[in-house]
């Protein structure tokens, strides 16, 4: 089991740039995929991005690619989410989620089973 504690949320001006980071505790972090979901009021929750255990894979949703980088770093049990080019549809609470350790990839992503408690991203345009 993992716990993952968000930073990092705030207000931004479209066109803008946001660096989300999320902090790990428990044991072997760097057996986890990880992942950074997002729900926007009224929306059910989505998809953003992911990266692989092993660091090597990435993936993300269409609507980020280009614009959204995730990263992750073992050593401090931390990943990030660097988001440029922001836009209003971005706007939305950012939640960090961890798989079960040894998850194959690509990660499904009905099968993140640790959740942080989010951060909240607004885009003002």
């Amino acid at each position: 089991q993992v716990q993952l504690v968000e930073s990092g949320g705030g207000l931004v001006q479209a066109g803008g740039s946001l660096r989300l980071s999320c902090e790990a505790s428990g044991r072997h972090f760097y057996t986890y995929n990880l992942g950074w979901f997002r729900q926007a009021p009224g929306k059910e929750r989505e998809f953003v991005a992911a990266i692989s255990w092993r660091g090597g894979s990435t993936d993300y949703a269409d609507s980020v690619k280009g614009r959204f980088t995730i990263s992750r770093d073992n050593a401090k049990s931390t990943v990030d989410l660097q988001m440029n080019s922001l836009n209003s549809e971005d706007t939305a609470v950012y939640i960090c989620a961890a798989s079960r350790p040894f998850s194959a990839w690509p990660q499904q992503k009905t099968e993140f089973t640790n959740w942080g408690q989010g951060t909240q991203v607004t885009v003002s345009s």
